[in-house]
């Protein structure tokens, strides 16, 4: 039988024998001509709907301008968009097919940032711009969405695509708003992309098992008699307890968990006191709790709790912390890692999916692969040859805005790939990939 060698290396039967077996979905077509033709037509009103999300941004659970604006997009071209509970964010099936289902997630939300950008469509909200690049992601699924509604008027869909639009991924919470209101029910796999401005446009950054850590949120509130700087060992120096709890809490984490689990307790606020010659009564500490291991993450509240007591009681000071779950670690299946290297390479060319470290920083796609599996992958956003380019969460921060036909092209390829994934000839096997020039 003769052999091809599509994207990253891994052989496949040639097509006609694929077509005889009946397991080669885009048989006598050429999706990457289709997905010219498409974004020939269409790129410019995407990029227009991005610069006017990035223009008129909203915090999480506040998107409902984008909602809507979503929305009336993805009806005018037949699909039927179902808002989530709150008013904000949506649910949208592509396709009636018998097959699987495969879910496409972006977010929506902007960030408290003010826009720093000298550009047309910066933002015009106060202190609120698109600092992350949701923006980008929710213009990209959209994009995907319409592309993929054709495929299905035409019956090439051989299940459904769940397009999610999720709210309030900065908060976190939006994740666990989009799986109570049944988003994820039925879906066998779920994918996502976030911008990357330390990737070329063109790249995709992928990497199987954890790609972010879990991050949390930890308030401790310490409370004593006060009194007189004069005599602090006739009460309880509670500012001189508020700092041993600061570095101690850290330095004890890093002797109580394995190293390789990067477990970490960073202070971010600090308030105590108003006058230098009095001891407060109270005081109050805030940080983030983050960690590249699940189980260390499950361990980490109960672990710090017990330090803190400890430390609070030797110098008699009372200690109450609050301790906010916030997101688990993404963690990519590695089947379903295998699916975005071959549709980064068949949609974006040989040599498109390139490695990436696992980020500390936190992302809610995490909530979703505890149920199902899936894979999250980062979109190259950088002008290729450009020295430096500015970073997420900052007011300067912004894409070039190439990404957004190559973000279409991968999440369209990523959703053919995966719902053709139940063809492979044996579990174990590499899926079946989509013959893109044909």
């Amino acid at each position: 039988m003769d052999r091809a060698i599509l994207g990253s290396g891994i052989c496949v039967e040639d097509s006609n024998e694929l077509a005889r077996m009946g397991r080669w979905p885009m048989r006598g077509r050429n999706l990457r001509g289709e997905l010219d033709a498409f974004l020939a037509g269409v790129e410019g009103e995407l990029i227009g709907f991005r610069r006017d999300l990035h223009m008129n941004p909203e915090l999480a659970f506040a998107e409902y301008r984008t909602t809507q604006r979503v929305a009336a997009r993805l009806g005018a071209a037949g699909l039927v968009p179902s808002v989530l509970p709150r008013g904000t964010g949506l649910i949208c099936e592509v396709g009636s097919g018998d097959g699987p289902t495969v879910a496409l997630r972006a977010d929506i939300d902007a960030l408290p940032v003010p826009d720093e950008k000298d550009v047309p469509y910066s933002s015009t909200v106060p202190g609120v711009c698109h600092a992350c690049g949701h923006d980008v992601h929710t213009t990209i699924l959209l994009g995907a969405g319409l592309f993929l509604a054709r495929q299905a008027e035409a019956g090439l869909l051989p299940g459904r695509v769940r397009l999610l639009f999720q709210p309030a991924e900065e908060l976190p919470g939006g994740a666990l708003e989009v799986m109570a209101a049944g988003g994820l029910s039925g879906v066998d796999r779920i994918f996502g992309l976030h911008c990357d401005p330390r990737v070329d446009v063109g790249k995709v950054g992928l990497k199987t098992g954890p790609i972010t850590s879990a991050c949390d949120r930890v308030t401790v509130r310490v409370s004593g008699p006060g009194g007189h700087t004069a005599r602090p060992h006739l009460t309880a120096d509670l500012v001189f307890a508020l700092a041993k709890i600061l570095t101690e809490l850290p330095a004890a984490l890093s002797r109580r968990v394995d190293p390789r689990s990067s477990l970490s307790l960073v202070w971010g606020r600090v308030e105590a006191g108003s006058a230098a010659n009095a001891i407060p009564d109270d005081g109050v500490a805030e940080g983030t709790v983050r960690c590249l291991d699940e189980e260390a993450w499950h361990a980490a509240p109960d672990m710090i709790k017990a330090l803190l007591e400890s430390v609070a009681g030797a110098y008699g000071v009372e200690a109450h912390m609050d301790y906010v779950r916030g997101v688990p670690p993404v963690v990519n299946e590695e089947i379903s890692v295998q699916m975005l290297i071959e549709a980064a390479e068949g949609a974006l060319g040989e040599g498109a999916s390139v490695p990436t470290q696992q980020s500390l920083g936190g992302e809610d796609f995490g909530w979703y692969l505890e149920s199902v599996p899936g894979a999250f992958a980062r979109l190259g956003t950088r002008t290729p040859g450009e020295a430096h380019a500015g970073d997420i969460h900052q007011g300067t921060f912004d894409v070039d805005e190439n990404c957004i036909g190559a973000g279409v092209r991968f999440m369209v390829a990523t959703a053919l790939t995966a719902l053709w994934e139940g063809q492979r000839p044996a579990a174990g096997e590499p899926p079946v990939l989509l013959n893109l020039d044909n």
